[in-house]
């Protein structure tokens, strides 16, 4: 059973790049149209354009910075004043930051938490009357992060655990209506995350394409009776599932090693 999404509207956060984009192309390919969000509105509207040209749907490109205290209420409010409903969500905009926690920039911290964290529980909520009027999509970017804690990385991987707990619940809560509820947990992915965390060496294993994460996640939204969330790669797979074996003592101090033995300044 394939998911239909002709005729509705996607909107899709961190739009501009990386996952984001990809997500955009897939949902216009099945007859989306799209509101296109994210601070650079120049890639936006390059987006736009090349998906009209290719899609035939209609694109809308708002430029906003969802990393501030109430950014999803004013999306909401703009979209209201545009006279757009959507029907599916893709919460994709998020970042990481790397290093020791007394080292880290409380601004740039928080700015992580409420990106991350607390405007994609405002999305989903301010939208979610309009999600459930049709059979759309509510799609969340986890993280294989989400499955151990992450010393160097430990808010973004806290942040991911948020959204792949959150996202799993809200799947329950929604069985019966006709929304789809899904997180997707990619593990390194080609994209300009490492660019923004400002190192690669968080990054484990081999890279995934963008595209890749995105059939992984369209496979599952596809299926008659999916599950709340999906991990990306099967190696990926194997080594979350690998994580319920060890204590999280054991766990905690493997991820440590993994991730570079980073430690406090103390």
């Amino acid at each position: 059973m394939t998911i239909d999404l002709r005729g509705g509207t996607a909107l899709i956060t961190g739009a501009s790049s990386g996952l984001g984009v990809e997500f955009a192309r897939r949902f216009a390919a099945r007859g989306s149209d799209l509101v296109l969000v994210a601070r650079r509105g120049d890639r936006l509207e390059e987006l736009a354009s090349e998906l009209r040209a290719s899609a035939q749907v209609q694109v809308e490109v708002v430029p906003a910075d969802l990393g501030v205290t109430g950014a999803a209420t004013a999306l909401h409010e703009e979209l209201e004043r545009r006279g757009i409903r959507i029907t599916s969500l893709v919460n994709n905009a998020g970042f990481g930051t790397h290093g020791a926690f007394d080292a880290a920039d409380p601004d740039r911290m928080l700015s992580e938490i409420q990106l991350n964290v607390a405007t994609l529980v405002e999305l989903s909520r301010v939208f979610m009357p309009q999600l459930l009027e049709r059979r759309g999509a509510l799609v969340t970017v986890a993280s294989t992060a989400a499955y151990q804690p992450t010393p160097g990385m430990a808010v973004y991987g806290a942040t991911k655990a948020f959204v792949l707990s959150f996202t799993e619940a809200l799947w329950a809560e929604a069985r019966g209506t006709g929304l789809r509820v899904l997180a997707v947990s990619p593990g390194s992915t080609r994209t300009e995350f490492f660019d923004v965390v400002g190192t690669d060496d968080a990054s484990v294993g081999r890279q995934q394409t963008a595209g890749q994460v995105i059939d992984t996640a369209f496979r599952e939204l596809d299926r008659a009776n999916g599950g709340p969330s999906i991990i990306s790669g099967r190696i990926n797979h194997l080594t979350a599932l690998g994580t319920r074996l060890l204590s999280r003592r054991a766990l905690t101090r493997t991820s440590a090693r993994v991730l570079g033995e980073i430690r406090l300044s103390a």
